[in-house]
């Protein structure tokens, strides 16, 4: 198996999954979210831990599915938390069904997730569950920060930036170290690769943030503006309070926060305050510097350079994305 071939491998893997069978209305919900599609960046990163180190994948990949399934169950769980109605394009689990079914197929799906582990040698799976249980706190943690900013009056750059770390950039960096620690690296080198993860993780966080309200349209996949039209207290808008003027203030002021009369106005208005003190650059220096810090971790792994380089390759790619 080449790195070329871990799509498809996981695509047909997770095919293979049998969450089990009755009642239908338990387990349909969790067919349904796992054939939703999505990039399967979280098992694809587990195989390419793994691969920098052994070419034996056959024990990687139950691991590298739990990842894809506690994933999914996170979004499920979230969507109803968000009220969300979409999900990849398609009705939300709650939507289709209720709110008590998207709750209940999702624990199930948290269960599901830990027994893939559970073909893991014995020698280490203490450290993986163990692990894994701390990054699966640290994620609900990062849900629960999210929800709370949305009520209070001041949250810092710092506090918005912790909180993106937890929701969503130490799954990524625990997937990379699950990989490597099952293929048996040293200590070092897992932690290497945790950390490339994570700010792989938050550098891929702030992208989308970025996106959000200078994306194009046709590409991103979801509305332009939606966080600004929303209030969401993201890096752009944090930085933009941080450093306004007096009339910049009383500018955001009269939309943040108020009843949303014009969307597109409101929208133009913040934009506009974000170009006049050059956030849109002030965030992508501070991506670039999460993906330096990365590529550093990443030089730092004791493997040769050829297996690196799909690593490398997706990090590129996560970071040049438009949607």
């Amino acid at each position: 198996m080449t790195p070329a071939d871990f799509p498809t491998n996981i695509t047909a893997a997770l095919a293979q999954l049998n969450y089990g069978q009755a009642p239908d209305t338990l387990y349909a919900p969790i067919r349904y979210i796992m054939g939703l599609g999505g990039k399967r960046i979280r098992p694809l990163l587990t195989l390419l831990g793994a691969h920098l180190f052994t070419d034996d994948l056959s024990g990687i990949i139950k691991p590298a599915l739990a990842t894809e399934v506690f994933h999914n169950f996170t979004l499920l769980h979230d969507d109803l938390m968000d009220q969300a109605p979409l999900r990849r394009g398609q009705a939300t689990v709650h939507e289709k069904w209720n709110p008590n079914v998207a709750i209940l197929s999702g624990d199930v799906m948290l269960v599901r997730a830990y027994e893939l582990f559970l073909d893991v040698p014995p020698a280490l799976l203490p450290t993986v569950l163990r692990r894994f249980g701390q990054t699966a706190a640290e994620v609900c943690e990062g849900q629960q920060w999210d929800m709370n900013f949305e009520t209070e009056p001041q949250v810092s750059i710092a506090q918005y930036l912790d909180m993106i770390r937890l929701k969503t950039a130490v799954l990524l960096g625990f997937c990379l170290e699950l990989g490597a620690r099952l293929a048996g690296s040293s200590e070092e080198d897992a932690e290497h690769l945790r950390q490339f993860g994570t700010d792989i993780g938050l550098a891929f966080q702030l992208r989308d943030d970025l996106l959000d309200v200078y994306g194009d349209a046709a590409t991103f996949g979801k509305r332009v503006g939606g966080d600004i039209i929303s209030d969401k207290k993201t890096f752009l808008l944090l930085s933009a309070q941080a450093q306004a003027s007096p009339a910049q203030q009383a500018t955001l002021a009269r939309h943040i926060g108020q009843p949303v009369r014009d969307a597109e106005a409101k929208v133009a208005a913040v934009r506009a305050i974000y170009d006049e003190l050059e956030i849109r650059s002030q965030t992508e220096a501070l991506i670039n510097d999460y993906f330096q810090d990365a590529l550093q971790h990443l030089e730092r792994v004791a493997a040769p350079a050829i297996r690196k380089e799909p690593l490398h390759q997706l990090a590129l790619q996560l970071m040049d994305r438009e949607s």
